[in-house]
């Protein structure tokens, strides 16, 4: 079947982008993200949108004077939190972005170009903020069209009008809500790989050898693809990587790594 192409308002005036980013205790991040967004993203930045859990420190006071809007989500998840920034936001087009991310000063032009070629999701390649050469390995595999390849990290555009008609993220998932939604939307939509690559955080593997990262991902993936519930996700997530150390409260699992 011939995939849907939604073009959102892409003419002389410019589209209107809504960056949507859902935190949880990032205030060392989130000043400087919004920062660059702004820099970078010109007449069509429509907003900013920080999406809260809420946090236990000041993400949400530093955001708001950096100059975004902020909501904070009625539950904590990404899911949820990036549902509700979706549900006000204002743009054509939407763009997801965790807060731990440097993104690409291009990103405005990257999203229109792909929009205009007749893309209706997409997301960028990443590296890491780190010197060491086994991150590289991860880093390579960015470039191939495969679903263990893809995630949040990696930032996610996408036309309002397409997240709309699917119904958003699924609520239901506490953790691979990107891999659910990113193999729901390419059924029907045209998705791109923009050849760039955005910066994202090596925190875990700093504080978890590279292996048990991997590891955990692995089997968390096999798992998910099995049928695997929710909650034995989580649990083995958290049996297999040290959390404690990316301040998780036991009843919030929304910045677990995906």
């Amino acid at each position: 079947m011939e995939k849907l192409r939604i073009r959102t308002k892409v003419n002389e005036s410019g589209m209107g982008i809504s960056v949507i980013i859902p935190t949880y205790n990032e205030e060392e991040n989130i000043g400087r993200l919004i920062d660059e967004l702004q820099k970078y993203g010109g007449r069509e930045l429509e907003e900013i949108i920080v999406a809260d859990a809420p946090s236990r420190d000041r993400t949400a006071q530093r955001a708001e004077q950096a100059g975004a809007r902020v909501i904070v989500s009625e539950q904590p998840g990404r899911a949820f939190q990036m549902n509700a920034g979706a549900r006000i936001a204002r743009g054509d087009v939407l763009y997801f972005v965790h807060a731990d991310v440097r993104i690409h000063p291009d990103y405005v032009l990257d999203i229109r170009q792909a929009l205009n070629e007749g893309y209706t999701l997409g997301c960028y390649r990443y590296q890491f903020d780190s010197p060491r050469m086994i991150l590289k390995l991860n880093t390579f595999f960015q470039r191939f069209d495969r679903i263990w390849s893809r995630g949040g990290d990696q930032t996610l555009f996408i036309t309002k009008a397409a997240f709309e008609e699917l119904g958003g993220y699924c609520e239901q998932h506490r953790v691979m809500e990107d891999y659910e939604f990113i193999i729901r939307a390419r059924k029907k939509y045209r998705f791109r790989i923009i050849p760039k690559n955005i910066i994202v955080s090596a925190r875990k593997y700093e504080n978890n050898s590279y292996l048990r990262v991997n590891y955990a991902n692995a089997v968390v993936m096999w798992m998910y693809f099995r049928g695997a519930p929710q909650q034995k996700l989580i649990d083995t997530y958290k049996s297999l990587i040290n959390t404690d150390k990316y301040g998780i409260k036991p009843a919030d699992v929304s910045k677990l790594p995906t």
